[in-house]
């Protein structure tokens, strides 16, 4: 069974001290508070906190280190700041760097929401489809895996994915739906037919100077109404030179060339239906299911023939853990990744409607609980929120949020790397401005922001681990 990480991690859309960590000493705000452009730049000094409860996922990293023949996945939800994939990139490329490239993992055709997704891979579709995000009131949709619902009642449709990355070519894509219905087909080319019809022969007639309608219709043999209704006229006055198209109680036959997608063996498992390749692929179409009546998609997985780590990214814009509590679905779903580790990273969302932090705790934890109660019993980091303004003043919510979280890490057996510390929290909200890390708003942060931000994750992770490897 394939082993997977999961990372979730939470922003809004427009939308102090620590305890003593026993296996690394905490990093502290004044380390990054006064920090310019430069040393920001510089900066890579950071820690996990409570990092022990790390040990069973890491001496699973470690055993296959030692003989390289699985597969672990690794999964990071949230919302815009993770939809984007520009963050998860980064942690992506710098761990399947360590631990070698297994596939890009969890994938959404977010373009057929009408919304931002990774530039790894592109989806189009000849078909517009209905959606709807699990940030809205709880409807009766298919919001699942991704936090999104794309679903349509009718087939016609033929969704193409391109990979623009060429290291997450894929042997292996897998389909994931609503209580695993088998709804979609899979193809890698189509093949061209001609089919033979017949239809009226059409006659081309110029008018000819002082000639009429009339005297048109009578030489053919056909009404004037038939002859209006074949050149879209809407009266009789006709003009020299013009060429009117003349229907005819004739026929001829013409051939039409069509293209038909040629669907792939695949087979099922269960959580998701899939096809193997012995080529790695670049490119596949998802075709309607010709049993199926309705068509409703949660997710796409892609993965190599090889061993090494999947690291999928899972966003939506404007999300909280009370949006994603919502929807079952969702956590049933997430069995379909067969976990080995969690990390969460929520909570500016929640401060943009001041939430109060206590509140904020209880949602988190019904989070974990959600996700225990579908026997998902792993490992836990949770990632702080970044600094952002609140509406151009001090984000006090996030300072709360971020106090609350290592004070209860202990006792509720998780992790956590702290974003909110690493970025300068509200003392060095101004200067990741300076250094063009953070975007016009105050909340969404640059490209090089979030790349500053994935670099800094994977340092502490792999910091973590090479520590744990010491210790033993």
């Amino acid at each position: 069974m394939n082993k997977l990480i999961i990372f979730f991690c939470c922003l809004f859309f427009s939308t102090n001290d620590k305890p003593q960590n026993p296996v690394s000493p905490p990093i502290t705000k004044n380390m990054v508070s006064k920090v310019d452009s430069t040393t920001v730049e510089s900066f890579n000094g950071n820690n996990i906190y409570n990092a022990t409860v790390l040990e069973s996922f890491f001496k699973k990293l470690k055993d296959n280190e030692s003989d390289n023949n699985q597969k672990i996945n690794i999964v990071h939800i949230g919302d815009s700041h993770i939809q984007g994939d520009l963050m998860t990139n980064e942690i992506r490329k710098n761990l399947q760097r360590k631990f070698g490239n297994a596939g890009r993992g969890l994938v959404f055709p977010y373009q057929l929401a009408k919304t931002n997704g990774s530039y790894n891979e592109r989806f189009r579709c000849n078909r517009v489809w209905e959606t709807y995000r699990n940030i809205y009131p709880i409807r009766n949709y298919p919001v699942g895996l991704s936090g999104i619902g794309l679903w349509r009642d009718s087939g016609g449709f033929v969704l193409e994915l391109n990979i623009k990355d060429p290291v997450y070519k894929f042997n292996s894509i897998k389909i994931i739906t609503p209580k695993n219905e088998d709804m979609f087909d899979l193809s890698t080319a189509s093949q061209t037919k001609f089919i033979e019809t017949a239809e009226p022969k059409i006659i081309k007639h110029k008018i000819k100077k002082g000639e009429a309608i009339s005297v048109i219709a009578d030489k053919y043999n056909v009404s004037i109404t038939e002859i209006k209704r074949a050149n879209s006229l809407k009266s009789n006055n006709i003009r020299a030179g013009r060429i009117l198209r003349i229907p005819t109680n004739e026929t001829q036959s013409r051939n039409i060339k069509t293209s038909e997608y040629v669907s792939l063996n695949m087979e099922s498992d269960s959580y998701s239906h899939y096809y193997n390749s012995e080529k790695a692929l670049d490119k596949i179409y998802l075709i309607p299911n010709k049993k199926a009546s309705k068509f409703e998609l949660n997710g796409i997985v892609l993965e190599k023939d090889a061993p090494g780590l999947i690291y999928s990214g899972i966003g939506v814009n404007g999300a909280k853990y009370s949006d994603y509590n919502k929807y079952p679905l969702f956590f049933e779903q997430l069995k379909a990744l067969h976990p080995d580790m969690l990390v969460f990273s929520l909570g500016t969302n929640e401060s943009y409607e001041k939430l109060e932090s206590g509140n904020y705790i209880k949602q988190l934890r019904e989070f974990i609980s959600n996700i225990k109660a579908q026997n998902i019993n792993v490992p836990i980091i949770v990632m702080t929120p970044p600094p952002s303004l609140l509406r151009k003043r001090p984000n006090t919510f996030i300072q709360d949020y971020t106090k609350q979280i290592i004070e209860i890490a202990q006792t509720d057996g998780f992790a956590v790397w702290d974003l909110y510390d690493e970025f300068g929290g509200m003392e060095g909200i101004r200067n990741l401005k300076s250094a063009k890390l953070i975007g016009p708003d105050w909340v969404h942060y640059s490209k090089k922001g979030y790349e500053k931000q994935g670099n800094l994750f994977s340092e502490a992770f792999l910091k973590a681990y090479d520590n744990f490897k010491l210790k033993k």
